[in-house]
């Protein structure tokens, strides 16, 4: 493997030599601004051999590099080590930015280039701007890895589109496209560009499988108010889901046909700047708008139907995680059991259950130092024995047709945990309660929510370099916006009726991590001569485990709200559980820690 990277990054070196370029970069993304992409578009791995979600590489003549956050600074590390790639850490202020790098290896009036097709409009006139500074010129007219991939490349995929039924999604096509269109006239535009994945999926009331573990297919849309042009793969498309669109006045066309109808657009036209620059420069030429997508704040405001889908969900998700937390508790001392074999059996309760669709993400299952892999999945050749001792963090999720999951639990396997272990478990906790306890003004961004999980492990001197929280969708994308809770500058605002995870963590090399999150929905809490105020209902339903918890560090009204919480899980689930051994263990796990009988 090491040996092809190699070798893939030397005839890249030739193809920039032919087209007089002295760079070349390869990012993450595919067409759509895809946080996953199909395996066609893959051009990262493809070159590098780092398959994590995130991350750029860039190739001179002389030299290469990846880009990567902290999730992945531990597994890029070792998929880069005999390539030649060096890592570079973003987001440490020691890590040059790339336009920073490529300045310090390139000369000026050299030109870098990077394919039109994969980066988004936004990105390629940033790098523009920074690279100019330096008198380095910019090309995003060269794909290297349309000319250079040509063996074991997979083609588009081609998995069937499917109606997502209105009882789960809750407004018919029409009733979006009006409310779409309304955003869209107010900027003086007649048509938008819809080109993410899971807002095509939203707006038209469809699901696909061609993006791992999210329901989504390969498609754009431009929507006017009298019409909808759906392009994709025509394959894609049965007799059911054509009738189904011909009543809904969308028209359907092939895939490729997107460039051309665009150059011919009459409209002024809206789009958004996550638009790949290709089709980004052809909507420049007939006249645009560039704005954000209006698509995605009407996604992330769950409808009461949506609501409700992701409340079933997660009680069907729950019942599997109480029979598989209780069956893991009963195996692991039994020897045998392994970080992928008690991912497995997770996936075989869940999939008991008439709406399971499948993963929302790949699990991780991290054992011990593991955990302090802060996106560690393992594989048959990291996989690690469990035992009864030490700490597991499960980060798992599910699409059900109703909704999606994503939950984290941190368990402790057997044994006397250190003083260590509760510290910093106890801080997560303190984290996470304190987040979804929390009212605040309406329309806050999640950047001033997430000092609310940061604050006690601050006080310690400790922190984490991912995020807090991020949106979920509904039977969509696990990760899903504008809105996100993190320390950089979110500006979305927050309100009733969106979706996001609570998930702080803490991660200490080479011994262990901890992590516990919930997917919260945003409710109304109150208004007042200060205006309208609200606040979370945790939507996740599965106990969070007590063992390594120091109460000595909680306080009174959190050790309450724990207990609300487990009071709660308790009270939903333990109807739905026929065996015994299930219910006497659910009931174990939610007893009050405040010594109040529940």
């Amino acid at each position: 493997m090491k040996h092809d990277i190699v070798n893939r990054v030397e005839k890249l070196r030739q193809w920039m030599r032919g087209h007089g370029l002295g760079a070349y970069i390869v990012p993450s993304t595919d067409p759509h601004a895809s946080e996953y992409t199909p395996e066609h578009w893959q051009c990262r791995q493809w070159i590098s051999g780092f398959g994590g979600s995130a991350g750029t590489a860039v190739v001179t003549l002389d030299d290469a590099a990846l880009w990567t956050d902290s999730r992945y600074f531990i597994a890029a590390a070792e998929a880069l080590e005999g390539t030649p790639f060096k890592l570079m850490k973003d987001g440490l202020s020691a890590t040059p930015a790339i336009s920073q790098w490529l300045a310090q290896k390139l000369r000026p009036e050299d030109k870098v280039g990077i394919d039109g097709k994969v980066v988004t409009y936004k990105e390629a006139l940033t790098l523009h701007d920074d690279l100019l500074e330096h008198d380095i010129d910019l090309v995003t007219d060269y794909s290297a890895p349309d000319e250079l991939w040509t063996e074991n490349r997979s083609g588009l995929p081609l998995d069937a589109v499917s109606v997502q039924p209105l009882e789960w999604a809750g407004e018919t096509v029409g009733d979006k496209v009006k409310r779409l269109m309304e955003a869209v006239e107010r900027r003086g535009c007649g048509r938008i560009l819809v080109s993410q994945l899971d807002e095509v999926a939203w707006l038209l009331n469809l699901r696909g499988g061609d993006v791992h573990c999210t329901p989504v297919f390969v498609a754009y849309c431009i929507v006017s108010r009298n019409e909808v042009a759906l392009y994709c793969n025509l394959q894609k498309i049965n007799g059911e889901v054509t009738e189904y669109l011909g009543k809904n006045n969308v028209k359907v066309y092939d895939y490729g046909m997107i460039e051309s109808d665009l150059m011919n657009s009459k409209d002024t036209i809206m789009f958004s700047p996550l638009t790949n620059m290709a089709l980004a420069a052809e909507c420049l030429r007939c006249g645009a708008v560039m704005a954000d997508s209006p698509v995605a704040a009407m996604k992330a405001v769950k409808n009461e139907a949506e609501i409700r889908g992701m409340k079933q969900a997660m009680v069907q998700d729950g019942v599997a995680l109480v029979k598989w937390i209780r069956w893991m508790q009963e195996a692991v001392p039994q020897g045998g059991e392994t970080e992928l074999s008690v991912d497995r059996k997770l996936t075989s309760l869940r999939r008991a259950n008439a709406d399971f669709e499948g993963l929302s993400f790949d699990t991780i299952a991290a054992y011990n130092a593991h955990g302090a892999i802060v996106h560690y999945e393992p594989t048959p050749e990291t996989d690690v024995p469990l035992k009864a001792e030490g700490v597991l963090l499960v980060d798992t999720g599910a699409q059900y047709l109703c909704g999606t999951t994503d939950i984290t639990r941190t368990f402790l396997l057997g044994g006397e945990p250190t003083a260590e272990q509760k510290k910093v478990y106890t801080l997560v906790l303190k984290g996470h309660i304190a987040l979804s306890r929390l009212k605040f003004p309406r329309g806050a961004s999640g950047t001033q929510l997430d000092l609310a999980a940061r604050y006690a492990m601050w006080q310690e001197g400790y922190n984490f370099g991912h995020g807090t929280g991020h949106g979920v969708g509904a039977h969509l994308s696990v990760h899903e916006g504008p809105h996100q809770i993190r320390m950089n500058y979110m500006p979305a605002p927050i309100v009733e009726g969106m979706t996001v995870t609570d998930e702080p963590g803490l991660y200490l090399e080479g011994r262990f991590g901890v992590r516990i999150e919930n997917v919260l929905l945003c409710v109304p809490y109150k208004e007042t001569e200060f205006g309208s105020f609200v606040g979370f209902e945790p939507l996740t339903l599965c106990p969070i485990d007590t063992g390594l918890v120091d109460f000595d560090m909680m306080t009174p009204d959190e050790v309450r709200l724990l207990d609300d919480y487990h009071k709660k899980v308790r009270n939903v689930l333990l109807p739905l559980l026929d065996d015994e051994a299930d219910r006497r263990w659910l009931e174990k796990a939610c007893a009050p820690c405040g010594g109040v009988e529940v």
